[in-house]
């Protein structure tokens, strides 16, 4: 077991046209997270937001009416509004942390990834950058972890595009 493995380390990055408070009060708050926060053709409920070290943002997301899966962060470190640490994993419905629900990853899957967001702004833009690890894996859970990094990241390039939709439409009103 690996307490730490940073060697499979996942990266992405966007750069959005807002200033940084917008995109960081977007990944924040409840409001934000439910606007865009998960894949594509996914609907979010948010069922708590305790933004601290130790807090917890626990959600239900459905692709289908009816099925939900929940999934949840633990944040570890919050330096506003530059940088922000938590390690996701997905959840029972009361939180709990759970193993991946698809049938095919259930014993593969790490139960937990610790992610990094950066926010850095410049002349009035904001870049995004996450970074993200298996925490206490196995070798088999940090190499199916890697070989999921094109999959992660079309799913997050899904994510961040409905980021870029939430802030241009605030940008608008």
């Amino acid at each position: 077991m690996a307490a730490n493995d940073a060697s499979a380390e996942f990266s992405i990055e966007r750069t959005y046209d807002a200033p940084r408070e917008r995109v960081w009060a977007a990944f924040t708050t409840a409001e934000g997270l439910a606007h865009w926060w998960g894949p594509k053709g996914s609907t979010l409920k948010v069922l708590n937001l305790d933004l601290r070290p130790g807090g917890m943002f626990h959600y239900s997301m459905e692709y289908q009416p009816g099925h939900p899966m929940y999934g949840r962060f633990i944040y570890r470190e919050i330096e506003a509004p530059q940088r922000i640490v938590f390690a996701t994993s997905f959840s029972d419905v009361s939180g709990g942390i759970t193993r991946a629900p698809f049938p095919q990853m259930q014993d593969r899957w790490p139960l937990e990834v610790l992610n990094t967001v950066t926010f850095t702004e410049r002349a009035g833009r904001t870049t995004l950058a996450l970074r993200g690890h298996p925490i206490n894996a196995n070798e088999q859970e940090i190499a199916t972890f890697a070989g999921f990094f094109d999959s992660m990241r079309q799913g997050f390039g899904g994510t961040f595009d409905q980021l870029e939709t939430y802030l241009a439409a605030a940008r608008a009103a």
